[in-house]
């Protein structure tokens, strides 16, 4: 009988170790990844409902956890304080929120450029120069006011001629909808409902500044340096999206009236949007853009922005107080190095070694 029960023992000793080692041996490292809604941003909604990103992160034995949050600054300030490994972002935000806030961020993936997407409404005006003494609602401190300011700046004109109005994103168009707002700054889709009020009409748009506006998935660079398979992930996942949403095929029409569904609008609007979205398309597009010289004189002009409006820090001597490297070079301190824009991932990606 001892002996009977010794073996019942052990046997269900062995057994309930065999159960035990699956979930040891399952264990991957898992990736926050925070995402907000706009156009240029809607393919990793689609690349995680489709199974795209998981297949992705399969292949490198790592979970990713991609996260909407509804409020886009809050994402990016949630990323700059440790709750997600990586978040898509503007340039100018990369630069203001992380790197400024001393985290070392790395732009793994350049998306796109917001080629129309991002605007300025203003009610029965037809330029920029009608905006001398108005108020504008925007939301203070992003790209939106980094757009005025180029649109400003090409009209002869600077912000003391106009006043700032800071809004949530959220209460824009509600704000545009009311008598006393007559000019509002704005992205998709935000901007394509704000349109619709009666007598607005857009006097600037991101199209007349092509490249400025970047759209990026940016990740912690020691996280990525650490696990080179979540960068390698996220951008295989990236283009085998976008090759899926693009054309009229029935999945790329299903995929891309998905992806309308989701931003609030229809397939006709939201292939609007895209049509303002100038989208790296392939691994070979990015590259060429990447490697090129305008990211570093766009990246300057955004720091001397950034200078000008205190966003990079109480501490900043000037403009070039945090250094950004790029594949064509480096600008800003070099003890400083905060903000990195790769091309090692877009290069596998490019010699179909992903």
């Amino acid at each position: 009988m001892l002996k009977t029960y010794q073996r019942i023992l052990i046997e269900s000793l062995f057994f309930s170790a065999l159960i035990a080692l699956p979930a040891h041996a399952d264990t991957k490292p898992t990736f926050k990844i925070a995402w907000s809604i706009y156009a240029g941003w809607m393919p990793w909604d689609y690349a995680q409902k489709s199974g795209i990103l998981k297949k992705w992160a399969d292949k490198y034995g790592i979970n990713i956890n991609l996260v909407q949050v509804n409020d886009y600054i809050e994402s990016v300030n949630q990323y700059t304080s440790g709750g997600f490994d990586g978040c898509t972002m503007t340039n100018m935000d990369a630069l203001t929120i992380p790197a400024a806030g001393g985290v070392d961020s790395t732009a793994v993936i350049v998306g796109d450029y917001s080629n129309g997407n991002d605007g300025i409404l203003l009610k029965n005006g037809s330029d920029v120069k009608a905006l001398k003494g108005q108020s504008v609602n925007l939301v203070q401190l992003s790209v939106s006011e980094y757009l005025l300011a180029r649109a400003l700046e090409q009209s002869g004109m600077t912000e003391k001629d106009i006043h700032v109005v800071n809004t949530d994103d959220a209460d824009l168009v509600s704000a545009y909808g009311t008598p006393a707002v007559k000019s509002i700054v704005t992205w998709n889709p935000l901007l394509a409902q704000a349109k619709q009020q009666p007598g607005s009409h857009e006097i600037f748009s991101s199209a007349q500044i092509p490249g400025e506006i970047l759209d990026l998935m940016v990740v912690n660079s020691n996280t990525v340096k650490a696990h080179p398979e979540l960068g390698k992930a996220l951008t295989g996942a990236w283009y085998e999206t976008l090759k899926v949403i693009q054309g009229n095929t029935d999945d790329a029409i299903k995929a891309r009236t998905y992806m309308a569904q989701e931003s609030g609008t229809t397939l006709q609007g939201f292939d609007a949007q895209l049509a303002d979205t100038y989208l790296f398309s392939t691994p070979a597009q990015t590259l060429q853009f990447v490697d090129g010289p305008q990211i570093q004189t766009t990246m300057k002009s955004v720091a001397e922005f950034s200078f000008q409006h205190g966003l990079l820090g109480p501490g900043a001597p000037d403009a070039s107080a945090i250094g950004i490297t790029t594949p064509a070079g480096n600008w800003g301190n070099a003890s400083n190095l905060k903000l990195h824009f790769t091309d090692e991932f877009v290069k596998l990606a490019a010699e179909n070694k992903l």
